[in-house]
């Protein structure tokens, strides 16, 4: 499995012969258009998670001839930006729900902003899931009650990712929360069993290095932490 960091949170995994792309609103380095020139996969899928601009743009509307399916949180189904797209290979899904085919299996879960989170399971076994911007939000600034709001949502939802197993995750280590950016991580990676954590999600902020806690709390999981669109891993 080769996954391949595009923006923000925009990642492309291929699995043998498929290529998933999540959250694609910006590829610098072109790797999804390199992909998709070189016609090596039986199968693309095109995943966005919600609406924000940062995750959701119109440029995946290019792939449509070749793209096998868009799958896309219900939010978008209300944006202007959407109505360019294929009615006919768009599939919205809610949050808690399963959409699958002859060879992938998608199932959603909540976030703790807009829209879902994706775990994607592909032929060989293997699975992936993509938190969107689902995170325990905690800013230094807020609100007491705020604070412990984001902390009861994000542990409802954990409730819910528990056990969760998957090869790769793609989660945010955002940088604009200072002291508290792992505090997600951290519990996300405690109650799933995670072969490889990839952090997302921090543009402008330096390369992430997980600090001596998460390394202690998520017992030395396999980090990724990209800077550069179009770096590599196979995993």
């Amino acid at each position: 499995m080769e996954l391949t960091y595009l923006y923000n949170s925009g990642f492309m995994v291929r699995d043998e012969k498929i290529l998933v792309v999540f959250d694609d609103y910006e590829d610098p380095a072109n790797a999804v258009d390199i992909a998709y020139d070189q016609n090596d996969f039986d199968r693309l899928y095109v995943l966005v998670t919600h609406a924000h601009f940062d995750h959701f743009g119109t440029r995946i509307r290019a792939y449509a001839p070749k793209t096998t399916r868009y799958i896309f949180s219900s939010d978008i189904k209300h944006t202007k930006r959407v109505k360019i797209f294929p009615t006919n290979k768009i599939t919205y899904i809610k949050r808690y729900s399963n959409w699958q085919d002859d060879m992938i299996k998608v199932t959603s879960f909540d976030s703790t902003d807009v829209g879902i989170s994706f775990m994607v399971e592909f032929p060989s076994g293997r699975k992936v899931f993509h938190a969107g911007d689902f995170n325990w939000w905690h800013w230094a600034d807020d609100t007491r009650e705020n604070l412990e709001l984001a902390e009861k949502i994000f542990k409802r939802q954990m409730k819910r990712l528990d056990g969760l197993e998957v090869d790769a995750a793609f989660f945010p280590i955002d940088g604009r929360l200072g002291a508290s950016q792992e505090m997600g991580a951290i519990e996300f990676v405690q109650r799933t069993k995670v072969k490889n954590f990839v952090a997302m999600h921090r543009v402008d902020f330096p390369q992430w290095e997980p600090s001596p806690a998460f390394v202690q709390l998520s017992k030395n999981v396999p980090t990724w932490a990209p800077v550069t669109p179009g770096e590599k891993l196979t995993i």
